[in-house]
């Protein structure tokens, strides 16, 4: 079985330090989190950056100011910027931290209820768009899947030239108007993906610990971090993204299975090695 990748969520666009003390907002706070859950055992940071009050934004000078900060303390670490922003940003507004050629990055696959009047707008142009500029740029495509529509969606593009195989899916489960976090949910989706794909699992709030344990065994990768979560247990804040890293550690260890560096999360992912 392949070594575990794991990725680290230090931030989002929605979760605040109000939620959470420990959410990072600042540069030297994400490089902190990125650092504590890098020594812990990510070989991923999936990145969300924030103005100093805590601002989501997608400016491509904020994206490059963290990740220098990020690559400082973690010069090997791969750095996956999300292309998801928040809800109400522009595609053009969105796909800003691509232009500073990232080895991974977002791509999500389809529109999403998120609770209210909220609207994560996906169009099948907008994915198109995205999927044929990641192309053009070198850069892999993380397939964020909330539903098994968008599965569906990602492996119609790929057919149509927008994405490119091997293909790598992260299946978001348990968020308000995707699909549930039940083992039921789980086996429809890794039953729908290609055999030669990969997949990661981000189970959302509840549901994180259950679905890594379930990607383990399976022979997938696990997401965890404050975007998704940012409890260890039941009631008990987590102190850093470090602390939640650690536990996925411990919970593979126990189920014998090991965990992959950063090079060996790109040899897994096919991956070129930064320069």
């Amino acid at each position: 079985m392949e070594k575990l990748i794991i990725t680290a969520a230090i931030s989002g666009a929605e979760v605040l330090k109000e939620h959470n003390p420990a959410v990072p907002y600042t540069a030297q706070e994400c490089a902190l989190e990125a650092k504590a859950a890098y020594d812990a055992g990510a070989s991923i940071i999936h990145l969300h950056v924030r103005q100093d009050d805590g601002t989501p934004t997608q400016d491509k000078n904020r994206f490059k100011e963290v990740m220098d900060a990020i690559y400082k303390l973690c010069p090997d670490v791969i750095i996956q910027p999300s292309t998801g922003g928040a809800v109400g940003m522009t595609d053009d507004e969105r796909l800003q931290p691509t232009e500073l050629n990232p080895e991974m990055a977002t791509l999500d696959c389809g529109t999403c209820n998120f609770g209210g009047d909220d609207v994560f707008v996906n169009t099948e142009n907008t994915i198109k768009y995205f999927g044929t500029r990641m192309i053009e740029r070198g850069i892999k495509p993380e397939l964020e899947v909330f539903d098994k529509s968008m599965i569906e969606m990602a492996l119609r593009l790929y057919k149509k030239g927008h994405i490119v195989k091997p293909m790598h899916f992260d299946f978001v489960m348990g968020v308000n108007g995707g699909i549930g976090g039940d083992i039921r949910d789980f086996v429809f989706l890794r039953g729908s993906i290609p055999e030669d794909a990969t997949y990661t699992v981000a189970g959302v709030g509840r549901f994180e610990f259950p679905l890594a344990q379930l990607a383990i065994i399976d022979g997938g990768h696990v997401r965890v971090g404050f975007e998704d979560n940012v409890y260890l247990s039941k009631g008990v804040l987590a102190k850093s993204n470090g602390e939640l890293v650690a536990k996925v550690v411990r919970m593979a260890k126990e189920m014998g299975r090991e965990i992959a560096n950063p090079t060996e999360a790109r040899q897994i992912l096919g991956l070129k090695p930064r320069n």
